[in-house]
């Protein structure tokens, strides 16, 4: 991710002042990253929350699109409430065609709310090289799903799950980009919705759009305050 950004930033004519990671971890205190109007943040459920952190402390907009960690996320937003002027931009998943996606799921889990004769379970398919699951995109879906379905109280990832959970299972397999499905069947039919990513560039440009349109917000945004469906 961290090289599929760089290209779409440079792509759009961004300057990039400031590439950390592990090996350089001090020059979060350093002026040129100070310098920054934002930064992207995409690394791994150890390090984001202490990378956002830093970044707020710094003075620095942070775009952040890291997974497995959002346990914490409510700490992050009272630093970002505590500190005047701190913009912290979060989403599980910066593609467009997936934000849709979301959408399409709310809209669909709320008819079959309706309709209980048909049982709901997930999907995700990664790469071998992502480390948390189940992905942060599936439990958006399954949060839209819960939100929206009464019968539904919580997913897991049990292959024995309860009546009132969403059953979300997962796969990891090659370089696959993400695939996302959500199945809804009955005795006698099944409905199913699903988005799949080609490349990791839509979740790219999604997140370098997201920093342009941070530079003049502040507060604890995400997908939702800036797409409107």
């Amino acid at each position: 991710m961290g090289h599929a950004i760089e290209k779409q930033a440079l792509k759009r004519g961004h300057e990039i002042v400031s590439i950390i990671d592990v090996n350089n971890q001090g020059d979060f205190e350093g002026e040129q990253f100070k310098s920054a109007d934002v930064a992207i943040e995409f690394t791994t459920p150890s390090t984001a929350y202490d990378n956002c952190l830093r970044a707020i402390r710094n003075g620095v907009k942070v775009v952040s699109g890291s997974t497995g960690w959002t346990d914490r996320i409510e700490q992050l937003r009272q630093a970002v409430s505590g500190n005047e002027g701190a913009t912290f931009f979060y989403s599980s998943n910066y593609s467009i065609g997936v934000n849709i996606f979301f959408a399409v799921n709310k809209y669909l889990a709320r008819i079959m709310n309706g309709f209980d004769q048909y049982e709901v379970s997930m999907k995700e398919i990664h790469h071998i090289h992502k480390l948390d699951h189940p992905s942060g995109t599936a439990i958006t879906l399954a949060d839209g799903i819960i939100g929206n379905i009464d019968r539904k109280t919580a997913w897991t990832e049990s292959d024995t799950p309860a009546a009132d959970e969403v059953r979300i299972e997962h796969e990891r397999t090659g370089e696959v980009p993400g695939t996302h499905i959500v199945r809804y069947y009955s005795p006698v039919d099944q409905i199913t919705i699903e988005h799949e990513a080609f490349s990791r560039d839509g979740f790219a440009l999604g997140a370098v759009v997201a920093a342009e349109w941070v530079c003049d917000k502040t507060g604890f945004l995400g997908m939702d305050d800036m797409l409107k469906f």
